[in-house]
């Protein structure tokens, strides 16, 4: 039984109160505070991390120049791209689809996928990471660039090597795992 109204009126909401320690955050991708994050060629920009929106999520704006994308693999939490700019080839579960500007794919937790930017043109992503994470595992096996479209720097072979290596360690961390086929 409620002792106040206020309690009545708490006990019928089925959401908590306003927690007023997080706040508005207006993100640009061409905003040289953001995190830009040079990674297999490509470069992300962290617009929202975890620390931002209570872990639920990540949002990361995606430069995949031609001939870019990640290798085949798949990882424990839900991934959405929306495509800006651009078409890109999706792999997932072994079936490729090209995706264009103005669609949106959702990849389910745990299942195979890959990304490849197949054409002559950049390819510009919106990607959404539910929980967040993901923004932790680029920023610790990429590397920090100047812009949204600044490339990573060129690596020798030896350096891809450690690269790779380096990755693959992390990769458990982050509930991802690298695969030869997607």
């Amino acid at each position: 039984m409620p002792t106040s109204p206020n309690q009545a009126v708490q006990n019928t909401l089925s959401i908590p109160p306003d927690d007023l320690t997080r706040r508005l955050i207006v993100a640009t991708a061409d905003d040289q505070n953001r995190p830009h994050i040079g990674l297999v060629g490509d470069t992300y920009t962290i617009l929202l991390s975890g620390r931002d929106t209570a872990e639920r999520f990540c949002l990361i704006d995606m430069h995949i120049p031609p001939g870019g994308g990640p290798p085949p693999h798949r990882h424990d939490f839900e991934e959405t791209f929306i495509v800006l700019d651009g078409e890109m080839e999706a792999t997932f579960r072994g079936m490729k689809s090209t995706v264009k500007a103005g669609e949106t794919i959702h990849i389910p937790a745990n299942a195979p996928h890959q990304f490849h930017n197949a054409s002559d043109q950049p390819v510009r992503l919106l990607c959404i990471c539910s929980p967040a994470g993901q923004e932790n595992f680029f920023a610790e096996v990429g590397v920090p660039v100047a812009t949204r479209i600044t490339p990573p720097p060129k690596i020798d072979p030896a350096s891809q090597a450690e690269f790779k290596a380096k990755a693959e360690a992390l990769a458990p961390k982050y509930k991802t795992e690298m695969l030869q086929h997607a």
